[in-house]
């Protein structure tokens, strides 16, 4: 004979049970977002060029008083700067405590193309380009300006969401040029004119081990990393609740979600192109 479960249990199983619920359904409404946007990038392309190149020039330079300092690309570029130069710094002193400081061109020619600077550049691209996207459109949302879009006969998630996309992604190729330009010359000022090691020395070890190849696969890397950023951002953004305090939530979601999935980008595709052997011969 069965035994029913106590009748105080009822509505703890009634809300576990709605919240697996909601969070599949908020992965479903994602994925149609994403596909949607997607989908739309030729509408897009072919119907709103002037919103897109007004995009380009928002992205790369910013507007207000962040585009006195240069914008997005100063940002990127200083970030990774910063990695770069600890590239020298770490790479130098460690490699020097079993006497092989001589390869501290290798490790920047390595590990700042694979991982730092994609890395790095993913985090500045979340908290510049993707969270003033999210605060963008949001604030349009909770203005009703989005039903507006939709009433006057404008596609609002091609005009709102696949058009960023295509800036962003238009957007990140020179700041990635810039990025990677920066994290090497970082990288080589910190070693040979703190440090002391020859350029010579530090040039020809960085030219051996820098492949072509690698640089080909990192810039794709970014590429990648801007559709996943702006996807997500854009999603957060379109789907603020709640007023201004809503669209400042949204933001955070938003910047930490694609934070998590640009990490998690990186490593597979990092797998995918390296395989386990890495790709790596330590011989000239």
């Amino acid at each position: 004979m069965a035994v029913a479960l106590p009748s105080r249990l009822h509505p703890r199983l009634q809300r576990s049970r709605n919240a697996v619920a909601g969070e599949w359904n908020r992965i479903g409404s994602q994925t149609r977002f994403y596909a949607t946007t997607i989908g739309a990038i030729p509408d897009a392309i072919a119907n709103y060029r002037t919103e897109i190149l007004r995009l380009i020039a928002q992205m790369g330079l910013g507007t207000a008083a962040l585009a006195m300092v240069g914008g997005t690309i100063v940002i990127v570029g200083f970030l990774t700067m910063t990695t770069g130069a600890l590239v020298a710094v770490q790479g130098y002193n460690q490699l020097a405590s079993v006497g092989i400081e001589a390869l501290t061109g290798f490790a920047s020619a390595y590990f700042n193309v694979r991982l730092i600077v994609p890395g790095t550049a993913s985090v500045a691209l979340s908290a510049t380009i993707g969270a003033g996207a999210t605060a963008q459109i949001g604030a349009m949302r909770i203005n009703e300006e989005v039903d507006a879009l939709e009433v006057i006969g404008i596609r609002s998630v091609s005009y709102l969401a696949s058009t960023r996309v295509v800036a962003g992604v238009i957007v990140v190729i020179p700041l990635y040029c810039v990025a990677v330009m920066m994290a090497f010359l970082a990288s080589r000022a910190g070693t040979t004119a703190v440090y002391g090691q020859s350029t010579g020395v530090y040039d020809h070890y960085f030219n051996t081990f820098l492949s072509p190849r690698d640089v080909i696969w990192s810039f794709i890397q970014s590429v990648a990393i801007a559709i996943v950023v702006m996807l997500v951002h854009t999603y957060y953004g379109y789907t603020a609740r709640g007023g201004p305090a809503g669209v400042g939530e949204a933001v955070g979601r938003a910047v930490r979600t694609s934070m998590v999935v640009a990490a998690v980008e990186i490593v597979m595709i990092t797998l995918a192109v390296y395989g386990e052997s890495g790709n790596f011969h330590l011989a000239s």
